[in-house]
């Protein structure tokens, strides 16, 4: 059970959208889709906290600036998913370079604020672009296509975006496993001991906030294609404290812990969200029993973290 909790949490999102539903076959499919988006976001911040530490408050910016490279380029007739990857990816990873050059000369609240600064400039950046809808976001032309196939309609949305998640994973699973992510957990222990061995913390630590970055990116382009729609409010300061209640649900350092986290987020929120819309007041107390009774988050009930 131990080593099969991640390949169980994939396998239910493989079959979960194929599974006779009825009528309400469309609404599980749109949401396994979501949860897959933000576990994809929620993977890419824990490669962040749970192995360097980095407390990102500004990690919904990457989803703004992944969701508006998908609508700046339908805007200009571009809907091929290599392109827009691309783009997503290359000014995920270039606003991560430039975040982390400044955060990360900092500490503790320190840092945690200057990333919540980076992000509002995203948010309201977004806001004033009059040419894509200002505030009022912007509505998609036509969804990503692949080779000129529909990879992202309503039908092959959940399997595509499952395949990113499941690539995302063993990608940030990789890396953790490496000597990069030794490196990066054995300075967020002790700085100094790493500095002392020869490594240089603030390099490693740079490569992961613009790894972070760059996969958050492709969640936001994905979010943009299952709601034909981008708007500045995906870079709102209370969704970046959902990505983070996410990893801390699921057991930071783990990173199936994070889909976990993501899943039981999406679903309490759907839920919950159909009996009252002050759904988080429900919610809050859930997450603090959790943490209290399950030190290791969601994760740890399947066994030790990755």
């Amino acid at each position: 059970m131990r080593r099969a909790l991640p390949w169980l949490t994939f396998a239910a999102l493989a079959i979960a959208p194929f599974l006779p539903w009825g009528h309400n076959a469309g609404v599980v499919g749109l949401l396994v889709g979501r949860i897959e988006i933000f576990a994809i976001a929620a993977i890419s911040l824990d490669l962040m906290l749970g192995a360097g530490g980095l407390v990102s408050f500004g990690h919904a910016a990457y989803l703004v600036i992944g969701a508006y490279a998908v609508a700046v380029l339908d805007a200009n007739d571009i809907a091929t998913a290599g392109l827009v990857l691309a783009a997503a990816i290359a000014a995920g990873g270039l606003f991560a370079l430039a975040t982390g050059a400044v955060a990360l000369r900092t500490r503790g609240v320190n840092f945690i604020m200057i990333t919540l600064a980076f992000a509002q400039m995203v948010y309201f950046g977004a806001g004033s672009l009059a040419a894509y809808g200002g505030d009022d976001g912007y509505t998609l032309g036509d969804r990503t296509t692949w080779l000129g196939w529909h990879v992202l309609d309503r039908r092959c949305f959940p399997t595509t975006a499952w395949v990113l998640l499941l690539a995302t994973y063993l990608l940030c699973r990789m890396l953790v496993a490496s000597r990069f992510g030794r490196v990066l957990r054995a300075a967020r222990q002790n700085r100094q001991r790493v500095q002392a061995m020869g490594f240089n913390p603030y390099s490693y630590q740079l490569a992961a906030m613009v790894i972070g970055g760059m996969l958050c990116a492709v969640a936001g382009a994905l979010l943009t294609n299952q709601s034909e729609f981008a708007s500045p409010a995906y870079g709102a300061w209370p969704i970046s404290g959902d990505l983070l209640i996410m990893v801390i649900l699921g057991g930071a350092g783990s990173l199936h812990g994070a889909i976990l986290g993501a899943a039981v987020v999406v679903l309490m929120e759907q839920g919950l969200g159909t009996i009252t819309e002050h759904w988080r007041l429900i919610f809050g107390p859930a997450l603090v029993l959790s943490v209290l009774f399950f030190r290791g988050g969601l994760a740890g009930i399947g066994g030790p973290h990755d």
